[in-house]
């Protein structure tokens, strides 16, 4: 499955804000379906958040986080201009990526 993320990054006097929301039906393996069949456990284990080539935050997940996560995060520096990304991979196999740059 690959996924898109939904991804803004803007700058607010040092500080970049990034704001993003990862499609993903996060199913923790707890759940039936109507024949009354597990559904398999699926959800994102890691995510990454990289400013141009540098990882500024990384974040390692399970099956406590809700439905099409959102993803807010803050690091000092970047410029208007400067890329953002954002990666997810999940307990499947299955990535997601999103990218932007500063407003």
């Amino acid at each position: 499955m690959a996924g898109r993320i939904k991804i803004r990054a803007q700058k607010k006097g040092d500080i970049t804000e990034v704001k993003a929301l990862m499609r993903h039906p996060m199913e923790t393996g707890m759940r039936k379906d109507e024949a009354g069949e597990a559904i398999p456990a699926h959800f994102i284990t890691e995510v990454v958040v990289f400013h141009g080539d540098q990882t500024v935050m990384q974040g390692h997940w399970g099956a406590a986080v809700s439905a099409n996560p959102f993803l807010g995060v803050r690091f000092e520096g970047g410029e208007p201009g400067d890329t953002v990304r954002v990666t997810w991979e999940d307990n499947q196999g299955g990535t997601g990526e999103g990218q932007t740059t500063i407003r």
